[in-house]
């Protein structure tokens, strides 16, 4: 198997215990440090900004990356600046993970944000944060946000501005990555979709006028290692049919990365072939494996992908 420069990323798994978790991440050698987050959910979830600011203290040289940041529910300008600041307190190390959210309707209401509104407001707020994070005195008239002289100070810490990612899985989603992003973050996707979206982002933004060339393509699994290959299938396949209330017997090394570590290098190639640069790494077993699968992932699968 040829070596390649993947990045890997995996996100804090709870909201708490942050530093601790951070500091365990970064010393098993991850390149990324990924955070969740909802106002409002089924279960304990965090605020992604504010936990990645504590990871910031807690960690010297990972990279931050809210995975993913649901953009409609806050007001744009607001966004931008805490953004802003996040990659200041971090020393130029952080990433805007964007996603629109919707699949929970009560947090939107608690929000005063209409779901039906959560793309157009998402464009918004990206089009506030690209041009507040790359300049000053910025006046801007907006569907949903208006801006005369505004200023961000200090301003971000990376040049031009902090990368961005856009998550999802639809064509509006794609059109958003080609327009504003830097790279491109599906789920539960088959290597076979990653390439046709990587197509249409490509296509997307040549039309734009832009060149797509440092664009990068990631990817988010979902995935379970253990040294039997059965019982990391089954670990895989458990937990995503609670998570998602449907049965994944049948479908788990469709969208999963799960199985001993040499069919996880295998299946993952696949994605690398597909296009893939970057891979962020859920964790889908049982909680007291989950310390086990990410120190698998680190020394049985990210090796076989850097040089």
């Amino acid at each position: 198997m040829a070596k390649t420069n993947i990045e890997f990323g995996t996100a804090l798994r709870s909201p708490y215990d942050v530093a601790k978790l951070s500091r365990q991440i970064e010393d098993l050698g991850y390149d990324i440090l990924g955070c969740g987050e909802h106002v409002s959910f089924y279960v304990d979830t965090a605020n992604g900004l504010i936990s990645l600011s504590v990871a910031a203290g807690a960690t010297t040289s990972i990279k931050l990356m809210s995975t993913i940041t649901l953009v409609p529910l806050y007001p744009a300008a607001l966004l931008a600046k805490m953004g802003a600041a996040l990659d200041v307190a971090s020393g130029g190390r952080f990433s805007l993970g964007v996603g629109v959210g919707g699949e929970f309707a009560n947090e939107f209401a608690a929000c005063g944000v209409p779901v039906n509104e959560r793309g157009a407001r998402t464009d918004d707020a990206l089009e506030v944060i690209t041009r507040t994070w790359t300049g000053t005195d910025v006046s801007y008239d907006g569907r949903f946000t208006k801006l005369e002289n505004f200023s961000l100070k200090p301003l971000p810490i990376q040049k031009p501005r902090p990368p961005i990612w856009v998550s999802g899985r639809s064509d509006a989603a794609m059109r958003r990555a080609a327009k504003y992003a830097d790279g491109w973050l599906p789920y539960m996707y088959t290597p076979e979709q990653l390439a046709e979206s990587i197509e249409k982002i490509t296509a997307y933004g040549e039309d734009l006028g832009r060149d797509m060339s440092d664009f990068t393509f990631g990817m988010y699994i979902f995935t379970a290692v253990h040294e039997d290959n059965d019982t990391a299938v089954k670990y895989a396949s458990d937990r995503l049919s609670l998570q998602y209330s449907q049965d994944f017997s049948k479908i788990v090394h469709k969208f999963a990365l799960a199985g001993d570590p040499d069919k996880c290098q295998a299946r993952l190639q696949e994605y690398v072939d597909a296009g893939a640069t970057m891979v962020f790494v859920s964790t889908a077993c049982p909680d007291d494996y989950i310390d086990t699968n990410l120190e698998m992932i680190a020394k049985t699968i990210m090796p076989a992908f850097r040089v």
